[in-house]
């Protein structure tokens, strides 16, 4: 099954206390890379949140966002813990006068002072913690759903090429039938080109052993089967494999290997062509390979 490494979710949980709000972003990577912004109250349990991701996600960027609030508030809104703000300006009154400083509080003054200022969310318990992973399963849920709906697309799209290459690959052969010979003939008629009126005596035995292993190095069956071998586990793989996208890559770079030696190997300039337009699939089908899981 193909899963696609593009795509979003979304979700919320809550109970009557607690509510938290999940945002997830994949886009295309080599590896699993996460980037997780959380409140100041889940900081402690950031790798229990990274391990559930890891367990449902193999590959791709993601962006994790994941706010708290509380009776209503953010759990990051900040708070004036109002009886501490009266303690702290009696002491700066009392500085003032031991130090016989005439100058007048300013609000900079009190803003130096960190404690005065307090989270409206102190703590998190194991049940509120179990909303927060409820909501994240619920947006992975939700990402995972948009994979596969692109994955289906792109599985679409790869076996259509596939096909192509397939199409392609029976002309080929087609065209590749008795190519040996027609080599063999061609390279005898080069022979007596440059021989002029000596190529008769010349072209002796052993010449004409030469010629015809020189023509037999033109044979492309062996690639040709390699290749059809190639697409075909290629389709296997889309159709079988968990996690294909490696397998895939790896196909990809076999198919263009043969191909390479296909167009390297033959004097048909009609081959050739459809070589190149095998070349031109297999880089297409590469593209679309970076965008699976």
């Amino acid at each position: 099954m193909i899963l696609s490494m593009t795509g979003y979710g979304r979700a919320t949980a809550g109970n009557k206390k607690f509510v938290v709000d999940v945002e997830i972003k994949s886009i295309n990577s080599r590896y699993l890379e996460l980037f997780l912004k959380l409140p100041q109250l889940l900081q402690n349990k950031e790798y229990e949140l990274r391990e559930l991701i890891k367990n449902r996600i193999k590959r791709g960027k993601l962006s994790v966002v994941i706010l708290l609030k509380k009776n209503g508030q953010a759990e990051d809104e900040i708070a004036l813990d109002e009886h501490k703000l009266k303690n702290y300006l009696s002491l700066l009154k009392q500085v003032k006068k031991a130090a016989k400083i005439s100058d007048k509080i300013k609000l900079e003054h009190i803003l130096y002072s960190r404690d005065i200022f307090t989270s409206t969310v102190e703590e998190i318990s194991e049940e509120e913690f179990k909303v927060v992973t409820n909501a994240l399963n619920s947006a992975i849920d939700n990402l995972l759903e948009m994979k596969k709906k692109e994955g289906k697309e792109l599985e679409k799209d790869l076996k259509k090429r596939i096909k192509l290459i397939e199409k392609k690959l029976d002309e080929i052969e087609s065209l590749s039938q008795g190519s040996v010979n027609e080599h063999f003939v061609k390279y005898q008629e080069k022979v007596k080109l440059l021989l002029e009126d000596k190529a008769q005596s010349i072209l002796d035995e052993r010449m004409q052993m030469e010629l015809a292993i020189l023509a037999e190095r033109a044979d492309i069956t062996e690639e040709c089967v390699r290749l059809r071998s190639h697409l075909k586990f290629f389709l296997e793989a889309v159709d079988k494999e968990q996690e294909p996208g490696r397998k895939l890559n790896f196909l990809c770079q076999e198919m263009n290997r043969e191909t390479n030696t296909i167009s390297s190997k033959t004097l048909s300039v009609n081959i050739t062509h459809n070589t190149v337009f095998i070349k031109e699939e297999i880089e297409r089908i590469r593209e679309q390979i970076q965008n699976i899981e």
